[in-house]
């Protein structure tokens, strides 16, 4: 049995709110988590700059010692 045109539309609108929902859904964890993993690497920055630092520090020790 074929379904009336109304029902066909009224079941693609039904499923077009679903998926606008369920995508909504994941774009905003993945924006939630892509903001994570910024903050995560800034962190990694700044402790690659104290890193540096750090090496610095101990190479001109090392050759104030070794001269």
């Amino acid at each position: 049995a074929v379904a009336p045109l109304g029902q066909v539309s009224e079941l693609a609108e039904q499923l077009e709110e679903r998926l606008f929902h369920r995508y909504g859904f994941h774009n905003r964890l993945i924006q939630e988590r892509l903001q994570a993993l910024s903050e995560v690497l800034e962190r990694v920055e700044g402790v690659q700059a104290e890193l540096r630092r750090i090496c610095c520090t101990v190479e001109a020790a090392y050759q104030d010692l070794c001269l």
